[in-house]
């Protein structure tokens, strides 16, 4: 029984000892194929604040360019969606829908811009693989490589 209990002992301490250090090596991975996604962003002309058509124009391509981003970002982040109702004595008394858009667009570019009516309209592009390579610079995710116990 003494020797027993003894060889549990020195076996617990045997296994808490051991030491199961190791080396992992990583390698980056390019996904297999790279989509090319494209947005479009529409601003009247009429309605920009402004009694000046040429700051009417620009204003209006600025309008444009962050609508057609905004569309990019709906397109690759998706639409945030809250919606709420209410009901009393079995009429609809409220109801409110909301949305939004969250993200952040790197590598866009401007495919055409241009007046179409009273209208200002900007085309953007957004190809994945200049998105891989701009965050392979700054995020450099990783795959494992190589495994190493000591």
């Amino acid at each position: 029984m003494k020797h027993l209990v003894l060889s549990l002992i020195l076996g617990v301490f045997m296994i808490g000892c051991a030491n199961n250090q190791k080396h992992v090596q990583w390698e980056t991975e390019a996904p297999s194929q790279f989509p090319k996604i494209t947005a479009v962003g529409y601003a009247p002309l009429a309605t920009q604040p402004s009694n000046e058509q040429s700051h009417k124009i620009l204003m209006a391509m600025q309008a444009s360019k962050v609508a057609a981003y905004r569309e990019l970002a709906e397109q690759v982040y998706g639409q945030k969606i809250d919606a709420h109702s209410s009901v009393s004595e079995w009429l609809l008394t409220n109801d409110t829908v909301k949305s939004s858009v969250s993200g952040l667009i790197k590598g866009a570019k401007v495919v055409k811009t241009y007046p179409s009516g009273e209208f200002y309209v900007t085309e953007l592009e957004l190809d994945f693989e200049q998105v891989w390579h701009l965050y392979q610079q700054q995020n450099r995710p990783k795959r494992i490589k190589e495994v190493t116990y000591f």
